[in-house]
């Protein structure tokens, strides 16, 4: 890695990976290629981002004191509210550079997410994001089948939640770092896929690896809340009829290209995993 880019790395690190995040860094051009114009990032290629995932260390370390730290502003979702200001800090360390972060929630006014989460997940080397033209004579026929992350350590037991932009700082000889191909065979991604797209209630699409963490019990019962419901929980005062509710399965989220058979599959829910039963 060149040594621009570890020290940006480590500096990021230094500011979010005491609070349950991890960062990995990427070029643009890995993750425009695989997508139509429009979803394309509007940075040249060799321009340096990195992207931020949550693992389950996260909810203590900084949803539980980011909610008693007074900052919380109802109707928007905690969790967002809690990333948003995280991301916030890794900004305001780097006053010097031009940065632009995108969280995983954020939509241009079409609702076109601006970043598709688990692609960038995949091109970064944080997860990799299986889908159905991963399976050989998969058996699903005419059905819609979603695509799902799955990171080395932690199985499906974290979330996506954004990318770091640094517009003016190219790497155009960052090496590629490939995600781990953690469900190899045939019969095990097609457990995955079933369980994700069929069976995500239950949480065991998450465990296809043996995970290094959990989601606590705590936790589960938080996420397995409906979004809108999440305030009253935390025994905020509820914001009725106002609160934004997010769709509950990954496939309301997905939005398809107009015309690329390549990159169709690549479009993938703005959140990963899906938010309910938890991200």
């Amino acid at each position: 890695m060149e040594p621009r880019v570890a020290d940006l790395k480590q500096k990021i690190e230094d500011t979010l990976c005491p609070f349950g995040f991890e960062v990995y860094p990427f070029q643009v051009a890995w993750y425009n290629e695989l997508l139509p114009p429009a979803f394309h990032l509007p940075f040249p290629g060799p321009t340096l981002a990195f992207l931020v995932l949550s693992t389950p260390a996260m909810f203590d370390k900084a949803l539980k004191p980011f909610l008693k730290s007074h900052h919380l502003q109802p109707p928007r979702d905690p969790v967002d509210q809690c990333v948003s200001y995280h991301l916030r800090s890794v900004r305001e360390k780097f006053p010097e550079l031009q940065m632009e972060v995108i969280a995983d929630y954020e939509v241009h006014p079409n609702r076109r997410p601006k970043i598709l989460a688990q692609t960038a997940a995949h091109v970064a080397g944080a997860a990799y994001y299986y889908q159905r033209q991963d399976v050989d004579a998969d058996p699903w026929g005419t059905q819609h089948i979603a695509g799902v992350c799955i990171h080395p350590r932690f199985g499906g037991w974290f979330a996506i939640r954004g990318v770091i932009l640094l517009p003016g700082i190219e790497v155009p000889n960052l090496p590629p770092r490939k995600a781990p191909d953690c469900v190899p065979t045939r019969a095990g991604r097609i457990t995955l896929l079933e369980g994700f797209n069929f069976h995500w209630r239950d949480w065991t699409y998450r465990d296809a690896v043996t995970p290094e963490e959990r989601y606590s019990e705590e936790q589960k019962i938080y996420f397995s809340t409906p979004p809108a419901q999440r305030l009253a929980l935390l025994g905020f005062a509820q914001p009725s009829e106002h609160a934004s509710i997010t769709p509950e399965h990954p496939s309301s989220m997905l939005t398809k290209p107009q015309n690329s058979s390549r990159a169709r599959s690549w479009l993938s829910p703005n959140v990963s995993p899906p938010v309910s039963p938890g991200p």
